[in-house]
């Protein structure tokens, strides 16, 4: 008997509980804020925008400009397409060893060609947003969410690349560099924890 009453005081404590809403934080301010946020607190997306706008940032002014267009873009894509399609996204190894492959690149300052950059951008952008895009499918108001995240990363790539772009003294661009050298290492990190799970 008292199993049963138990197991009904558990089913009434959990009856009204609210829907799980999977990768974003509900912060109580609403879908777009929540999406606002989400890049700025998410390790896992922020590292990899932030290494392709330092990346581009080194590159100067034009792939700076080139990959502000194209990184929310491509993540905005890659959400609307993770949304609708919800197909399994890419391993979470993959994203952490790109994170730490970009963050490398930072770190060694290559003069990548335009092209480059903006393939790394437009694939970053729409393997992290197809992951977003999936996992915002399930919450309510995640049409909000994603174009708060896209506004939020176009004001994460528009503030830093255009720090870094007019960087010239060798002592701030190599300071830059140990930034990305830091991305790398806990982009390496990522992809053992990855691993081990």
């Amino acid at each position: 008997m008292g199993a049963l009453r138990n197991v009904a005081l558990l089913a009434a404590v959990l009856a009204p509980a609210s829907p799980a809403q999977a990768h974003l934080m509900n912060s109580g301010f609403g879908p777009f804020y929540d999406g606002l946020a989400h890049p700025l607190i998410s390790p896992e997306d922020l590292l990899p925008a932030l290494a392709v706008t330092l990346l581009a940032g080194l590159g100067g002014a034009r792939p700076g400009r080139l990959v502000l267009a194209t990184l929310p873009s491509a993540w905005l894509a890659g959400m609307a397409a993770g949304f609708a399609i919800g197909l399994p996204a890419a391993p979470a190894w993959l994203m952490a060893a790109l994170t730490a492959l970009v963050g490398a690149l930072v770190a060694s300052d290559p003069r990548l060609p335009l092209a480059a950059v903006i393939a790394v951008a437009a694939a970053l952008g729409m393997l992290h947003g197809y992951d977003n895009g999936r996992d915002l499918a399930a919450t309510t108001g995640a049409l909000l969410a994603i174009v708060g995240i896209a506004c939020s990363l176009f004001a994460v790539v528009s503030l830093v690349a255009g720090q870094v772009a007019v960087l010239h003294a060798q002592w701030a661009r190599l300071a830059v560099r140990i930034c990305g050298s830091w991305i790398a290492a806990i982009g390496l990190l990522m992809l053992g924890w990855s691993m081990k799970a």
